[in-house]
């Protein structure tokens, strides 16, 4: 319930935001042109979810006669949860990983990645693929492209606005008597804002993710220990996922390569943070 309230509250915080940029910018129009655009490039992206995640892992559907312990797993699992069952995926990536993606419980699909299959026991796997289900049914796909929609309306409305303001002689603040810096810390501040309010959902699903898994299997344990492994390999061992992508991913599979100066600036919570509350056994508490 927490963190399904915070994700409500982040939600309601970018609408708020789109808001106050058209008060601010005046820019009712490009507001509109900004939002649909926004809109038809997300929906494209989330209607085709699965299949822009799966090329871009350059991953392959597996059989059962391939790995009967991922579809042993992956069976029960989806028999616990309710769901239909996910297509199934394997990436020649090195780097232990996995995702889910699909545009809901019937169009998804689970995608492991070989070094992922080499490192972990199936027990730990199983708690990835909890994880990774848990995303399926908690439309976290669906979360995250109306976040993006939300967040690349006001990043197009502020640039709208400063183009505006360099070649059209002035926006609405100049012809109303308004306060020019407050326009322009509008444009320069509210995509900033809106990109970490998109992170902080992102991190807030991932803890979501965490705690629905534990419930699933009825222990939180080896998705800790999962965690653990994979978030020091992700590190040493160089991923080639889009950064695109990188979202989706269970651990950030570019974590190796980027350095952030805080939490904020992250779509994916502190392992250590997500490791000690497994194991705290928050997730028994009641929605």
């Amino acid at each position: 319930m927490k963190n399904g309230f915070k994700t409500a509250v982040l939600l309601a915080t970018l609408g708020a935001l789109v808001m106050a940029v058209g008060a601010a910018l005046g820019g009712s129009s490009g507001l509109i042109l900004g939002f649909v655009m926004a809109l038809a490039l997300t929906g494209f992206s989330y209607w085709k979810s699965d299949t822009l995640a799966i090329r871009s892992a350059r991953a392959q559907e597996v059989t059962e006669q391939q790995l009967p312990e991922y579809y042993a797993i992956m069976r029960e699992l989806t028999q616990r949860a309710e769901l239909p069952m996910p297509r199934l995926y394997v990436s020649a990536e090195q780097q232990p990983n996995a995702f889910a993606t699909g545009r809901n419980p019937s169009h998804a699909a689970v995608c492991v990645t070989e070094g992922l299959l080499r490192t972990l026991s199936w027990e730990e796997i199983r708690g990835v693929l909890a994880h990774e289900l848990a995303h399926v049914r908690n439309r976290d796909i669906l979360i995250g492209s109306v976040a993006a929609v939300v967040a690349t309306v006001i990043t197009f409305a502020a640039r709208m606005a400063m183009w505006g303001a360099m070649f059209g002689g002035g926006g609405r603040d100049d012809r109303e008597g308004g306060n020019p810096l407050a326009g322009i810390a509008m444009i320069i501040f509210a995509p900033i804002a809106a990109g970490l309010i998109q992170m902080a959902i992102s991190r807030s699903r991932e803890y979501e993710a965490d705690r629905t898994a534990a419930r699933l299997i009825g222990d939180g344990e080896p998705l800790a220990r999962a965690l653990e492994k994979l978030h020091g390999y992700s590190v040493r061992i160089p991923s080639h996922v889009e950064p695109a992508q990188a979202s989706n991913y269970i651990v950030n599979p570019l974590a190796g390569r980027t350095r952030n100066f805080t939490n904020l600036f992250t779509t994916h919570p502190p392992a250590e943070e997500r490791v000690a509350r497994l194991r705290s056994g928050e997730w028994r508490e009641a929605f």
